[in-house]
């Protein structure tokens, strides 16, 4: 792969990659042209695009590391029957503390004390017992966990109404759950999911006994939801099953159509795929009901292949998707991003950012404050398509070289950098996005390259 300049000016990256007429009138990103928005163009430059980067089996294997080194990875099922008090009551404090900082609601009221004892009221901690047993369930609607057991949303003093900092991450039909606690009011759940901690809403998810929870994913014969949004057919029988949405990364039992008939919920289903689908009953219990997806929706039998052409195509099938800190708005984050293209391929990883960039699974190049601007231009260059570039707080990934500059893929909400007269320009992204590497800048003084902490390839 061709090598970069060490020193590149971001005049001379927006010359040879943007014509002045589309940075003037189109868009005000640095450097993108139309055809660079397109899968096809990356595909195209890739070497050895349909090589298999790694085998299932050896994508087994590395799940198996990754959830060894991360000690906030959990195998649900090596969770202990049962938390004494003492236990529990630390797992809940630690996940749902008051911030350290100001924190405000939407119309600047900045939160109390007062504020705070209401959601730890609801925590309720004097309902634990010496012996609190573990309960599991599936999630049966797409949901997001939270800070404390509350839908109130709280801002930063930058009053930016996009970041909710009490939304923790998204969760997602058929994931597996380990339910230590119940709210107070009894409309949340804590739970736990195999990469995070933090409060449910009890109404998206359904109990069931512990075997029949986590053997729902280890099913040989299942589907990946491969398209970044998908959904079942109409169902006029179950309101519950009809047009549920299912997001890229989903894994679903599959069933022969055979064992439904030629006939489920009034229409033949040789035209789709007979999925299993969790399914919470007036009492909250869980029951597994098989629903339909259309075979034209964007879905493959099995993982798909790990190849560098598929990582293209599943990052762009993204493209355009508005940002959700925390899987907000329906959507998603730079590390929830990532995470669900590589989901496709059956890999699993840390939710945040610091816990994937200082993780030690896959190979990484790590660097500090005493790196050098070559060492990192040198790193760049040597990139593969699908690599992770971890910045303080965000992680974008790598599509390939174009004119010499290197490009990515991101889900990303701001967007700065030196304009053509050297004036320090902020704009807005808020969605997934391409855009080349060297004149993105998280302040007027720092680059992304000047905060690249790690550059992390999955092999």
């Amino acid at each position: 792969m061709k090598r970069l300049p060490l020193l590149i000016n971001v005049f001379t990256l927006l010359a040879l990659s943007c014509s002045p007429s589309l940075f003037a009138t189109e868009t005000d990103v640095p450097g993108v042209t139309a055809s660079q928005l397109t899968p096809q163009y990356w595909v195209d430059k890739t070497h050895s695009a349909d090589e298999m980067l790694l085998t299932p089996h050896a994508i087994e294997e590395l799940n198996q590391r990754t959830f060894k080194l991360q000690s906030e990875l959990t195998v649900l099922e090596n969770l202990p029957g049962h938390y004494d008090k003492a236990s529990l009551k630390a797992m809940i404090e630690e996940v749902s503390s008051v911030p350290r900082y100001d924190r405000f609601y939407a119309d600047g009221r900045q939160l109390t004390q007062q504020d705070y004892d209401k959601y730890l009221q609801n925590m309720d901690l004097g309902a634990l017992k010496t012996v609190n047993p573990v309960q599991f369930a599936l999630v049966t609607t797409r949901t997001t966990m939270r800070r404390f057991p509350s839908d109130d949303k709280a801002y930063n003093d930058e009053m930016d109404l996009d970041i909710d900092r009490f939304i923790e991450t998204g969760v997602f039909p058929g994931d597996a759950l380990a339910i230590l606690h119940r709210s107070r009011d009894g409309n949340w759940f804590l739970a736990r999911a195999y990469h995070y901690l933090a409060w449910i809403p009890a109404k998206d998810v359904a109990l069931g006994k512990r075997d029949e929870v986590l053997s729902f994913r280890q099913s040989d014969n299942f589907v990946v939801i491969t398209g970044a949004k998908v959904f079942t057919n109409y169902n006029p029988q179950f309101p519950q099953l009809s047009e549920k949405q299912l997001d890229m990364g989903v894994r679903l039992p599959l069933m022969d159509n055979q064992h439904v008939g030629h006939e489920l919920y009034g229409q033949n289903p040789y035209t789709s795929y007979v999925v299993k689908l969790p399914y919470r009953d007036e009492k909250g219990q869980l029951s597994i009901r098989p629903a339909l997806i259309s075979k034209n929706q964007d879905v493959h039998i099995g993982y798909l292949p790990f190849t560098r052409e598929n990582i293209i195509r599943q990052g762009f099938k993204f493209l355009g998707e508005r940002y959700g800190w925390g899987h907000d708005y329906n959507a998603r984050d730079c590390t929830g991003f990532v995470s669900e293209v590589y989901r496709t391929f059956g890999i699993l990883m840390p939710r945040n950012s610091t816990q994937q960039g200082k993780g030690e699974y896959g190979q990484n190049l790590r660097f500090n404050a005493s790196s050098s601007t070559t060492e990192k231009h040198d790193a760049i260059s040597n990139m593969e398509v699908g690599d992770l570039v971890y910045i303080p707080g965000h992680v974008v990934m790598y599509l390939g070289e174009d004119n010499g500059q290197p490009y990515v893929i991101h889900d990303v909400h701001g967007m700065s950098y030196l304009d053509s007269n050297n004036n320090y320009y902020t704009g807005t992204l808020n969605g997934v996005s391409v855009t080349p590497l060297l004149p993105m800048r998280l302040s007027e003084s720092s680059s992304y390259v000047d905060k690249i902490y790690t550059i992390k390839s999955i092999r």
